[in-house]
């Protein structure tokens, strides 16, 4: 496939899958999936009065939702866009998200979804790595695009949403006006199904981030996979996820998943304080909800978290991190329920391994799900046999061909119709069990110690509201561990609390395991996923009480 853009003429893209015996087993045709917006549109005719999205800022059917896709996909073929061009999306969890994402997919354009807690300096190499020439973002983050940031990019365009942000250039357009008089219905482009589709980058937990390529039948396969098998939603279901659109999970949980079964969804913008969450529980009665460890975390240590209605819940799902055991068991406490976990990735776009509702081991991620072939290799590169660590390999009919622009990264991590995902696991009765890394392992005292086991350890100890265990070079270029711990509320960091802290590390593993350093933080930093950034942990002052 050809795309004629600022940046790459003739970017060729090929999927790197055959036909396999994974999409077989779940009913899979790609020939079926032409252009992703059908997850959205094929609802026109099935059910056009369902409520769509619902939410503070109101609520949408599948009809009305439609024709705002249909008039923002018309705008955007008529603002001089090449097929194939991208369009960066730097928007919170509104109706304005998936009426921009759809109608740009259904024009045949590429949108780009961009995390809004990005820095300056990264949005500036963000917007210039995609090309895009429109980028259409919330009123309130138009500030964030000043002529610096966007001297070196592609951008002719700002479209602001969802507010009337200060249009000081040229270049910005309030959404109203860029949308207005265009028709409400919308022909789709002549795509097909291995056609590029949309972008996501990584986190950059561990570097610069990846744009990471999805094509148009990547949507189909995750809901034939991952929900058909695990959510199993039905039409009067109505989905709330946390984790923002921006996130793939997020994206999943909010868009594909309800969208495909013609349920709804609940959009909320802004931050995910724990006291806005249960309201939103309460307020809009959402069946399914997504959340993170670290929003289980802060929901069950949330006050007044008893007296909250939960009532409407019938499944909740975990991902990316492994609960806690306490954590684990205060959310069932209180709403009835034991989290589904699972795991899952922008390259893959959503969960390939995942527990059961009745059928799980706390601790683990669960198994492979229907439509992923997953296996362990050691380090040259050979199946492991059951019980014995090795590094995760997937394969299955959502998985990226490629990193944007990025061919050694592409070469490392895609290799064949695999995706290495660098972790590494032990599988046991068909369970997979986290055990970090595959560079994660650092010697401490002449002895190999995986921060991670000693992490999950320090959150077990009652005081430890949340933490993070990470390898610290000292000054004689030595390596040991630091905690860099979020105490619980009341409880005063101190020599006697570290004490407690580090005898408990000692007591439940061995006794070379502890943290020789322990700091303490009111919030540990967090990257747009929601995931723990170790990067600026790393970067965090540290008090450097070595030698205890």
């Amino acid at each position: 496939m050809n795309f004629d853009t600022p940046s790459s003429r003739s970017a060729k893209i090929a999927d790197p899958l055959s036909e396999t015996s994974a999409a077989e087993e779940v009913g899979f045709r790609k020939k079926d999936h032409a252009n992703c917006s059908a997850v959205l549109f094929d609802n026109l005719k099935r059910n056009p009065d369902n409520i769509a999205i619902t939410g503070p800022l109101g609520t949408l059917t599948y009809k009305a939702l439609c024709e705002e896709a249909s008039r923002w996909g018309n705008a955007l073929a008529n603002s001089g866009l090449q097929r194939g061009s991208r369009v960066a999306l730097f928007l919170d969890d509104t109706p304005a998200y998936p009426a921009v994402f759809f109608g740009a997919v259904r024009a045949g354009f590429v949108p780009v979804l961009l995390n809004t807690q990005t820095t300056p300096d990264l949005l500036a190499f963000l917007l210039a790595d995609t090309s895009a020439e429109i980028a259409v973002c919330e009123a309130e983050f138009a500030p964030e695009f000043t002529a610096e940031i966007i001297e070196k990019t592609a951008i002719k365009t700002i479209v602001i949403a969802n507010g009337s942000g200060a249009v000081n250039s040229a270049r910005f357009i309030h959404a109203d006006d860029f949308v207005k008089d265009h028709s409400t219905t919308l022909k789709c482009a002549d795509t097909s199904p291995d056609d590029m589709a949309f972008w996501m980058y990584s986190s950059g937990s561990t570097g610069r981030p990846k744009g990471i390529v999805h094509l148009q039948h990547d949507m189909a396969y995750t809901a034939a996979s991952y929900a058909k098998r695990i959510l199993d939603l039905k039409p009067e279901d109505r989905c709330f996820s946390v984790p923002k659109i921006f996130f793939a999970y997020g994206f999943g949980n909010a868009f594909t998943f309800p969208f495909t079964v013609g349920a709804s969804t609940v959009l909320m913008p802004g931050r995910p304080e724990p006291d806005r969450v249960l309201d939103m529980i309460e307020s809009f009665r959402p069946t399914t909800f997504f959340g993170l460890p670290t929003l289980y975390t802060a929901l069950c240590r949330s006050d007044g978290v008893e007296s909250r209605d939960l009532s409407s819940l019938r499944l909740t799902i975990s991902a990316a991190e492994t609960l806690s055991e306490d954590i684990f068991s205060a959310w069932k406490s209180l709403s009835g329920l034991e989290a589904v976990e699972g795991l899952g990735s922008t390259e893959m776009l959503h969960i390939y391994i995942s527990n059961r509702v009745d059928d799980k081991r706390l601790g683990s991620a669960g198994r492979a799900v229907p439509g992923y072939d997953v296996i362990l290799r050691d380090k040259d590169g050979k199946e492991t046999a059951t019980g014995e660590e090795g590094v995760m390999w997937v394969r299955g009919d959502s998985s990226a061909p490629c990193y944007w622009n990025r061919p050694e990264k592409t070469a490392e991590t895609m290799v064949g119709d695999w995706i290495c995902t660098g972790d590494r696991f032990v599988e046991r009765d068909g369970f997979y069990y986290f055990q970090g890394r595959a560079d994660d392992l650092i010697k401490v005292s002449g002895q190999w110690v995986w921060p991670l086991e000693v992490e999950r350890c320090l959150a077990e100890h009652p005081n430890v509201h949340e933490c993070a265990v990470i390898a610290h070079q000292l000054a004689d270029k030595r390596m040991t561990l630091r905690a860099i711990v979020r105490l619980r509320d009341g409880v005063t960091p101190g020599k006697a609390e570290t004490r407690s802290l580090q005898d408990h590390v000692r007591q439940a593993l061995l006794p070379f395991k502890y943290p020789r350093i322990v700091d303490y933080v009111e919030d540990l930093p967090k990257t747009g996923t929601g995931k723990i950034d170790r990067q600026k942990l790393s970067a965090l002052p540290t008090s450097d009480l070595a030698g205890a």
